[in-house]
């Protein structure tokens, strides 16, 4: 059997050709590295076999465990900060390693989605070139084989709504568990949720281990900040206390990361101090969007207070059925800057650290690749039927008294007048007209055409203006609503034949 030195600085490979025998695998006293003597069984009982991935902290081994049956599959994370770290940070540091084993081994065996804990013991090693000893921390957990979100979104591009309904869902069930157990997790982002080959999605990484490597020193060092840059609200960045609401507010960011396949940080315009996201996910519904927008208010007692809350609206909205899916597009850079701040209030200076991302097993088979779907239709083409008898009449009250005002100066005006109907026509096909946009306009030119009769001899509008018997600006949005209503009419006639014949073709 071959085993892996889980030294740093060695890393050999070793094989062991009597641990290939299964009763002397279960019975095989310690085995030693034959290159720098570091002990090769974990805890006597973990043997590691693959290495999955390194970090600031230190590595994570896929291991197995002798003492089942099975040969159990389980991650081995060792912890080992790289850097020159003061004692009082190394303390820090080892605390959130710790956490993070006490934490799964509290909540792990209870959900489903959050893994295992299987063992947190240390480990002393002679080094055989300075002859002192050495101490290494290791957490064992369970496995999860599979792709972790930010790997998914670089792989098939961004997600559809259905698709990030689903993540949320999950995750906010996940969270309202570990809430209610008075865990905030303070490290939400793609990487740290992993979708396992039977489809379960699962919430990683308890107790920032991932940040250990960057504490950035101070000299007062009173407390700790801890964030992964464009996914932490500003009181996780100021160093300031957390709520549940932290944890929505990274999801939110997670969501928009792949609802766009844009980081968060380019999502984020730091000037105005908003979120401009909407304008990259245009095949996102208004009751998503708002449900998000909610999630990422700049003040923890803005958002929502509870994940059950935002599940609750979640249920509320209506989710477009579709069978299109994700498009690939460029793949977003990746984002793998964590900091943790030892200054409260101090203004956060990200630090660029290796991200620790597991990787999943190499399989004998390979796996079939993702089929590429085609891109979500824009929302700017989905117009109910509401939408198109308002808008509809918008245009007919405001087509007929651009028409007044133009008459009453004169032919060539016709060709302006032409040229504005294109225009208000096209501005609401493009959404840039909405809502309370329409009646403002309709407002605002009614008063203005009902002020030529008093400043222009016009003959035709005059003429209309008397037939009707009514004041300047009543005659005038008389006029106005009647051309809307006839063009409701005409909308909604030709409306009900394309669909008849829609039907019968």
């Amino acid at each position: 059997m071959e085993i892996l030195c889980t030294r740093p600085t060695c890393g050999a490979s070793n094989q062991f050709a009597d641990l290939d025998d299964p009763k002397s695998l279960k019975t095989a006293q310690q085995k030693y590295c034959t290159h720098c003597g570091m002990p090769m069984i974990l805890g006597g009982r973990y043997i590691p076999v693959h290495l999955l991935g390194k970090g600031g902290f230190g590595a994570a081994y896929l291991a197995r465990d002798r003492y089942t049956t099975s040969l159990r599959e389980c991650v081995v994370k060792q912890f080992l900060p790289a850097g020159d770290l003061t004692p009082e940070q190394l303390d820090i540091a080892q605390g959130l390693f710790e956490r993070e084993a006490h934490v799964l081994e509290e909540i792990g065996n209870e959900h489903k989605q959050i893994p295992d804990s299987y063992a947190f013991f240390p480990l002393i090693a002679r080094d055989r070139q300075t002859h002192q000893d050495k101490q290494f921390f290791y957490l064992v957990q369970e496995y999860i084989n599979g792709q972790d979100l930010e790997q998914e979104l670089n792989e098939q591009g961004f997600f559809t709504e259905a698709e990030i309904v689903t993540v949320m869902r999950n995750v906010l069930r996940i969270l309202t568990f570990v809430h209610s157990r008075g865990v905030i997790h303070r490290d939400i982002k793609p990487s740290n949720i992993m979708r396992s080959q039977q489809g379960r999605l699962y919430l990683l990484d308890f107790g920032a281990v991932k940040q250990v490597a960057t504490v950035a020193g101070s000299p007062q060092g009173r407390s700790t900040g801890i964030y992964s840059v464009g996914f932490a609200p500003p009181e996780q960045m100021q160093g300031s206390r957390v709520f549940p609401s932290t944890d929505l507010y990274a999801l939110a960011a997670t969501c928009l990361m792949l609802l766009t396949n844009q980081t968060p940080d380019s999502l984020f315009d730091a000037y105005h101090n908003e979120w401009t996201w909407r304008k990259h996910a245009t095949h996102v519904s208004d009751g998503l969007a708002k449900i998000l927008d909610r999630m990422l208010l700049s003040a923890p007692r803005d958002r929502y207070q509870s994940a059950q809350e935002v599940l609750q609206d979640l249920n509320q909205i209506q989710v477009a059925a579709t069978t299109k899916g994700r498009s690939a597009k460029p793949t977003a850079t990746p984002l793998n800057t964590t900091t943790i701040q030892s200054t409260p209030g101090a203004a956060a200076q990200p630090k660029a650290s290796p991200n620790f991302q597991p990787q999943a097993k190499p399989q004998p088979q390979p796996k079939p690749a993702p089929a590429k779907r085609a891109t979500p239709m824009p929302a700017t083409t989905m117009v109910s039927t509401v939408d198109v008898l308002k808008n509809a009449a918008f245009t007919g009250f405001e087509g007929s008294l651009l028409l007044m005002a133009c008459l009453s100066m004169g032919g060539p005006m016709l060709i302006i007048w032409g040229m504005s109907m294109g225009l208000l026509i096209y501005l609401q096909i493009q959404r840039t007209l909405a809502q309370w946009d329409l009646v403002i306009l309709g407002g605002v030119t009614l008063g203005l055409v009902g002020l030529i009769p008093f400043f222009h001899s016009a003959a035709v509008l005059a003429g209309l203006l008397q037939t009707l018997s009514l004041g300047s600006l009543l005659g005038i949005g008389f006029l106005g609503m009647l051309s809307g209503a006839m063009a409701v009419m005409v909308t909604a006639l030709f409306r009900l034949v394309y669909q008849i014949l829609s039907g019968i073709l």
